[in-house]
């Protein structure tokens, strides 16, 4: 509906033009504002589903882990296997075909692997053209695909900023959008209290966390994270297709 408006408006500042500019300038200025409303909130459904939490009658959570793989992959890898989580990360395409053996190792350690584009092209990814959204997702599908057979069926916008292009692209090649329901903003943060402190006010069942990998205080905020939601009773799982629900 949304779409269409937008393709509406152009014809209706047309026809409005010559009687009421103002008007159509205002319907203009709306299907633009209707576009880019949706495309800079990373969970809102306007544009199509994002799956944000999974249903479960017990107390899980979903660790996903951005940006990888990075230096410290191996170290994470170490640190998941010590508090026993499971997690699935969502990799650069460019990355995952330099570090190969990143990229099987997190597969070995029973962790599930997903796309979050080839380059993450965080400043342009919103206003991207359908052929280059269609090209971010196909060339870290290959990247992740050729290090380990499997194709990936998740997939999360670089800094989950999705734009009109990205349902389309996915529901051709049958991959689901990948939101969240607990963000710490560690891309930026480093301290691991102020991390924690803006997730554990979204901590439910099903809840899907995401944090990062590749910075120098990484490891420390993923296991605070990890170490408070275990306190609190909840373990660490990969949640299946069937289980994705949207907020």
């Amino acid at each position: 509906m949304i779409l269409t408006f937008a393709v509406i408006a152009p014809i209706a500042l047309i026809l409005l033009w010559p009687h009421a500019p103002l008007a159509g300038v205002g319907v203009l200025a709306l299907s633009h504002a209707l576009i880019l409303y949706p495309t800079f909130r990373p969970n809102l459904q306007w544009l199509g589903p994002v799956f944000t939490r999974f249903e479960t009658p017990r107390k899980e959570l979903w660790l996903t882990v951005d940006d990888g793989p990075t230096e410290d992959t191996r170290a994470v890898l170490d640190l998941f296997d010590h508090h026993e989580v499971k997690a699935t990360f969502f990799v650069k395409g460019n990355l995952a075909e330099q570090h190969p053996e990143h990229i099987r190792a997190i597969l070995v350690r029973g962790h599930s692997l997903a796309n979050h584009s080839q380059t993450h092209p965080a400043g342009s990814f919103w206003c991207s053209l359908p052929g280059r959204v269609a090209e971010e997702i196909d060339l870290c599908n290959r990247a992740i695909q050729a290090a380990t057979g499997e194709a990936p069926r998740w997939f999360r916008a670089p800094v989950g900023i999705k734009n009109p292009a990205v349902h389309p692209a996915l529901k051709r090649r049958n991959m689901r959008l990948i939101g969240w329901t607990a963000r710490g903003f560690d891309a930026v943060i480093g301290d691991p209290e102020q991390v924690l402190a803006r997730i554990l006010p979204n901590l439910t069942p099903g809840a899907i966390i995401v944090l990062h990998q590749g910075r120098d205080h990484s490891l420390r905020v993923l296991e605070r994270v990890i170490v408070a939601g275990k306190e609190r009773g909840y373990e660490f799982v990969i949640p299946k297709d069937e289980q994705l629900r949207v907020a």
